[in-house]
């Protein structure tokens, strides 16, 4: 496992190196920031000094370059603006964005795992059916449209909740948005632990273990759920990845002051630093979520082995 563990880190480093060179490319096709930071009738010199001083009159290649060498240090330079550097706004709003993944998952799973374990286990009925229809529901909604009902409903209707901002820590500021960015999250989780239960619960060790007179809350739960997990595990590492970088809609909706908000921001301004430092902060956790969930598939399963 250490071997490939090891493989599958150096396969990371390429993939990081990968994304930040297509970002650092595609940043720069969107136009020059000193055009945004400097009056219409500035004079051209003026402007070539300010992007001397920023470092974008030398050559693409060397530019990259230097981002790269900055980016092993931690160092991705200092915000066109905010004037701050750009690590530091990233971090700064890492705790928002996380909190709002973890409300996110925490009700989708709450909600999703029964509803598929009691789908599965009362096919075709009625409950079935119900808790289909309802993660259909989940999965058709957009986002948006979803996030801006809650607003004009729960929000600006009945004031049950802040329909907008971080409001110092206040966890009621994290509800509409986990609601919103959950509902995909939910009947994706639903869905497939409906079928992966369905799967499992026609193998033979499900029947030998009823007919040795288990109870059922123990087939279901010990033999049944468990292996099911790997589905599970798989579609939920996909989804902590998809929510670190799709939280940018909902955020915006909500005026949330996560990772996603900051980076329209810093699209917005062509806050080149800024967009480096996301893109690679991003990355890094999603190659971390992946390993963390090849770790979780050796404790679900101990058949599965990657030496």
């Amino acid at each position: 496992m250490f071997g490939y563990l090891t493989r599958r880190f150096i396969h990371s480093v390429f993939i990081i190196i990968g994304i930040s060179l297509a970002v650092f490319a595609i940043s720069r096709l969107t136009g020059d920031p000193v055009s945004l930071m400097v009056d219409f009738d500035t004079p051209r010199e003026d402007r070539e000094v300010l992007r001397k001083e920023l470092g974008l009159d030398k050559p693409l290649p060397l530019q990259y370059l230097i981002f790269l060498k900055g980016a092993v240090k931690g160092e991705f330079g200092t915000s066109i603006r905010y004037e701050e550097p750009a690590l530091k706004l990233v971090i700064e709003r890492i705790p928002a964005t996380l909190r709002l993944i973890a409300f996110t998952l925490g009700w989708s799973l709450l909600i999703a795992i029964p509803v598929g374990i009691i789908s599965a286990l009362k096919r075709n009925s009625f409950f079935d059916l119900f808790g289909m229809a309802i993660t259909f529901l989940g999965q058709s909604i957009p986002s948006f449209w979803l996030g801006i009902m809650l607003i004009m409903i729960v929000g600006v209707k009945f004031h049950l909740l802040p329909i907008s901002g971080y409001g110092d820590g206040d966890l009621l500021h994290v509800v509409m948005p986990a609601l919103t960015l959950g509902a995909f999250e939910m009947a994706s989780f639903a869905r497939i632990t409906r079928s992966s239960m369905l799967e499992v619960l026609d193998m033979d060790y499900i029947q030998t273990a009823r007919a040795k007179g288990l109870r059922e809350t123990a087939v279901v739960i010990k033999h049944a759920f468990r292996n099911s997990l790997i589905p599970i595990v798989t579609i939920m590492g996909i989804h902590v990845a998809l929510l670190m970088g799709g939280a940018v809609i909902t955020e915006q909706i909500f005026a949330y002051p996560g990772v996603g908000w900051l980076a329209i921001q810093s699209i917005y301004n062509r806050d080149f630093p800024v967009i480096q430092a996301i893109v690679t902060v991003v990355s890094v956790g999603v190659v971390a979520t992946n390993f963390l969930i090849d770790i979780l598939y050796t404790l679900i399963d101990p058949r599965i082995r990657y030496d």
